[in-house]
This record gives C-alpha cells, structure tokens and sequence, in this order.
C-alpha cells in the first residue's frame, strides 16, 4: 500500500512555500505598539532637548528647556508600565505567541535601548563642553559619553537575545528554590535607572565634569549589570487573578500615591534599590560561601599495595 506522504501531489504541497497566518493577538499588541510608541516619543523629546541646549549656548544668553529631557525620561518610565502588562496580559488571556515575542523584544530594544542611550548620551555628556575652558577635555567627555550609552545599548541588545535562546535559565548565585529570578538585570530595569535620574533631577543636564564622570560609571555598572549572571527578583509569583491580604492592597495604594505626589523621589529610590539588590545578593553569596564552603567531594578510599 502507498504511503500517503509519498503521493506526488502530497510531495508537490509539501514543496510549497508556507503562508503565515494573518494576523495578531490584539490586546497584548496593543500595549507592545504603546511601548513603541513612548520610545519614538522619548527619542523625539530628547532630540528637542537637545537642539534647545545647542541654541542657547550658541545664543550665549539663551536658556534650554529642560522639561523635554524630563518628558522624555517620563515616557520610558510608562513604556516599563505597558511593557509588563502586554506580557501579563497574554499570559492571563492565552493569547501568548512567537510573533508577540519577537515584535516585544523589537519594541525593547527602541525603548529601552535607543531611547535611554540617547537620553543619557544628551543629558549627561552633552552640555559638559560649555563649562570647560580646554578643548581637550571639551571633547573627551562627550565621545567618553558616547562610548558608555553605547555600551548600555549594546548590553541591553544582548540581554534580550541571551533571553530569547535561554531555556529555564539559572543565575549563578542561585536563590530561594520555587522562586523565579531573572538572570541579569532586565533591560526595562536598566531603562528605568537612567530615566528615573533623569527625572529626579527634573531633566537639568549635567554641566559639572565631576558629575559627568559619576554618571559614565553608572552607565557602565547598569551595562555590566544586565549582561551578568547574577541574580534579580522577577515578581512573576505575583497572581493578579488571586485572592490577596488586604495589607498588600493598602501597600499598593500608598505606593501609587507616593509615585503620584512624590514621584522624582520614590521612583529614583526604587530605581537604584532594584539596581543594588542584585549587587547585594551577589556579595551575600560570595560571603556565604566563604564562611559555610563545599564539603569537598567524596572519594572512596583504596588499598595501596
């Protein structure tokens, strides 16, 4: 009896090239193309900032308007916000797919990548040439800027690719069993301490030098962090559909509206604990390892003759 797959019409379907199927999962695409969408705008804020910056400083008694750079570090902070409900969303909902993976990393590395390097590029580095009488040191802060957002662009592309290929990921300073971690710090993290300082400041750009060498190693240390093994809690053992204590509701509620009227302050606080946590937990581990070591391993003894 012929085998159906061998049939020449089967072998000639078979030949065929495949058609994708059209269309999308809605709701969760609908917070991803927000996420593009405050990127783009956060990219549009900061280019403004900028050329208003260079205008003054040209004009030698204009001011620049600080308030673009701050609305620009306020978008990335609310694409964090639809970036973590697309994701929940489509898992609550069932709607998760190949395609939404992707078009999210894609969304991420606009948002949080391009986005924060340039903010942090133009905020930081930028107008430092103003304030310093040799050329020499003129240009060298503004190409070191350079260097370091793009090396956070870089670490933060590469965050997200080790995440897409990684199957059950483990960090190397392994936590609590049954509860999930992320290995590295997540680029929408890494987003949010650049913008968080941004907005604390409430968009004025650095003019000092000495804040301006501040700012590299905390672009360098945000970089190294997401592209390391370390461990960051992930909040993904928070069910939104189950029942909660009403301590935690309450806790919820006091920190929306300390966000709300305190906004340049917690959010910096929370910004910089979630970046130092990781740091803390790595150095508890090591420190842990030296006081309780391995046991070393177990060898059968044997006779020598």
């Amino acid at each position: 009896m012929e085998n159906e797959r061998d049939h020449p019409l089967r072998r000639k379907e078979d030949q065929r090239p495949r058609r994708f199927r059209k269309g999308m999962y809605i709701l969760p695409s609908i917070f991803t193309a927000a996420n593009v969408l405050l990127g783009y705008y956060a990219i549009l804020q900061v280019m403004h900032g900028a050329i208003q910056f260079a205008v003054a400083h040209a004009m030698q008694n204009g001011v620049g308007e600080a308030w673009h750079f701050d609305n620009a570090a306020k978008a990335i902070g609310f694409a964090i916000v639809c970036d973590g409900l697309d994701g929940r969303i489509a898992r609550m909902t069932r709607t998760t797919s190949d395609f939404g993976r992707e078009l999210d990393s894609l969304a991420d590395v606009i948002t949080f990548g391009i986005a924060p390097a340039l903010l942090a590029w133009a905020w930081g580095f930028h107008q430092i040439s103003a304030e310093i009488s040799r050329q020499d040191m003129a240009t060298l802060f503004p190409r070191l800027g350079a260097i370091a957002s793009f090396l956070f662009l870089i670490a933060g592309a590469s965050r997200l690719a080790r995440f897409n290929i990684s199957v059950n990921p483990q960090p190397s300073n392994p936590g609590r069993p049954g509860q999930k971690y992320f290995v590295g710090m997540p680029i929408p993290a890494g987003a949010g301490v650049i913008a968080a300082v941004v907005h604390f400041t409430g968009g004025e750009p650095l003019v000092w030098w000495g804040s301006s060498v501040v700012w590299l190693l905390v672009l360098v240390i945000d970089a190294y962090l997401m592209v390391s093994t370390w461990r960051f809690y992930s909040f993904k053992e928070i069910d939104l559909r189950a029942r909660q204590p009403f301590r935690l509701i309450v806790l919820f509620c006091l920190l929306f509206a300390a966000i709300w009227f305190f906004s340049r302050q917690v959010l910096f606080v929370i910004a910089l604990t979630y970046m130092f946590s990781g740091v803390f937990w790595r150095l508890h581990w090591i420190f842990r390892r030296h006081r309780n070591p391995p046991p070393p391993p177990y060898r059968e003894a044997t006779e020598v003759s």
